[in-house]
């Protein structure tokens, strides 16, 4: 989700920018010669300028997507840990519970039943 949003974040970032660039050299006091030839270089830039983009929106994927698997890993790991620790001490807790209600007690149990 952050991925998605930092790609449309550049990208309107982009776009804005040419927007901007474009309305600049509309409106700059040049010839029109001179104009259609600052227009044109732009266009032929922007391949290169689109490519640069897809790059680093890549590279940034690629980090996150790294950022993402190591937390994952951590996560699962430390949940291990937890249930291995919660599996231990429910076993303690069962032989406790079993040393505390030996057979002799069990035996006494329905004595004290019928005494009541």
């Amino acid at each position: 989700m952050s991925n998605n949003r930092s790609g449309i974040f550049v990208g309107g970032l982009m776009l804005g920018a040419t927007i901007g660039a474009l309305a600049g050299l509309l409106v700059a006091p040049r010839t029109g010669r001179e104009t259609r030839k600052i227009l044109q270089k732009s266009a032929n830039a922007i391949p290169e300028l689109a490519e640069d983009i897809s790059t680093s929106v890549q590279i940034q994927a690629d980090r996150l997507s790294a950022s993402a698997l190591r937390n994952w890993d951590e996560t699962l790991d430390r949940l291990k840990e937890a249930i291995a620790a919660g599996v231990d001490a429910s076993q303690r807790e069962s032989q406790v519970l079993k040393r505390q209600t030996s057979p002799e007690d069990s035996d006494s149990i329905p004595q004290k039943l019928e005494s009541l």
